[in-house]
């Protein structure tokens, strides 16, 4: 994605503030249209997990997780020019921990890195 708006939400996510970020990301989700924007609010929701987390909302962290999943793996391995398997890997990590009522932060943070090649 082109946008300038989009790296900014980039680094604020791979910065770890939430909240900033999810609105970033929820600016450009709602003028997207087409394929993309679900990969946007898989983001979203995966931003917004975290955020939960921050807060202390378990049970609302372990569903945005799990929605955020959802819909970022149909994607595989990249889409808006980033590298979704390595996100996904970690995000079903945490959500795992989450489930099995462990520490999610012994897991590492997701970042958004580019997509290989």
């Amino acid at each position: 994605m082109a946008d300038p708006r989009f790296a900014e939400a980039v680094r604020l996510f791979n910065a770890g503030d939430w909240y900033a970020c999810h609105d970033g990301f929820e600016e450009l989700w709602h003028e997207t249209q087409g394929p993309e924007r679900a990969a946007l609010q898989g983001i979203l929701q995966v931003a917004v997990a975290h955020l939960h987390l921050e807060r202390g909302n378990l049970r609302g962290a372990t569903v945005l997780l799990g929605e955020g999943l959802g819909r970022l793996r149909p994607y595989g391995a990249s889409a808006l020019g980033l590298d979704l398997q390595a996100l996904t890997t970690i995000v079903a990590a945490r959500l795992r921990a989450l489930q099995e009522q462990r520490d999610p932060d012994a897991e590492p943070l997701p970042r958004l890195e580019p997509a290989p090649g």
